[in-house]
């Protein structure tokens, strides 16, 4: 099969508010599979399992969008109420990069998966934009502008400004070692992508699965062509091996 195998972080129902005590439930939004799989890619569900096997199985992977990152491992304590976490997930999650690291294969992380790479290689979170800076990015019909870098994987398929959707509570400060910021919303301050200067791994804020093929509404690009560039990077890579 010329079709590479795309594991895709789970979300879980540990922050759903009606449910407390309730068994561990995984789950992910079909958004990031049918993505994957209309770029040609075949899409594999992570199970919080055997994250060093699935990493030899797979060609790649994406560690898709979610609840808060733990503030203990940027060196804070908890800002507020407001800030809610997923530790048996995070735990999972950097397994996987452990494991996908090791093996030197391609990354791409979306929202959540953004801020838990820019924490696990060194970064910082805010914890609350609201609360930090004022701003709210929780709001899913809204659209605003982007700029991309020049020369950067976004600005190479959507050009220097465009639009994308927002929907998350926290978002990167200060970014790790090895991190080049790519892009920033309409006022330079929030960072919505970047790219690491030597591993084949990248990540934005937004979320373009949520913008393609049947969820595409004509008040942004059609983010179809950033999958199609991931799934042609991770074959790229599976060639040159």
């Amino acid at each position: 099969m010329n079709k590479p195998l795309i594991l895709i972080s789970s979300d879980s129902n540990a922050c759903s508010p009606n449910l407390p005590g309730a068994a561990r439930e995984l789950r992910s939004p079909a958004a990031y599979s049918r993505a994957v799989a209309y770029a040609g890619g075949v899409p594999v569900i992570g199970g919080e399992q055997c994250a060093e096997e699935l990493a030899v199985i797979c060609d790649a992977l994406l560690l898709s969008g979610g609840p808060d990152i733990e503030p203990e491992l940027f060196g804070e304590t908890l800002l507020n109420a407001s800030v809610h976490c997923d530790e048996p997930r995070t735990k999972y999650e950097y397994a996987l990069l452990d494991a996908f690291l090791k093996e030197g294969k391609p990354i791409f992380g979306i929202c959540r998966g953004s801020q838990v790479m820019n924490v696990y290689f060194g970064g910082t979170m805010y914890q609350d934009l609201v609360e930090q800076k004022n701003w709210n990015h929780m709001v899913p019909h809204i659209r605003h502008e982007v700029t991309a870098e020049e020369g950067s994987i976004l600005h190479k398929l959507f050009g220097e400004k465009f639009r994308v959707n927002s929907t998350h509570h926290q978002a990167l400060k200060d970014v790790a070692k090895d991190i080049k910021v790519t892009a920033w919303s309409e006022d330079g301050q929030l960072i919505e992508a970047w790219e690491h200067e030597k591993l084949p791994v990248f990540a934005v804020q937004f979320h373009p699965e949520r913008l393609t093929n049947i969820m595409w509404d004509d008040r942004t690009p059609d983010f179809a062509p950033l999958f199609d560039y991931f799934i042609n990077l991770v074959k790229e890579h599976k060639n040159n091996k």
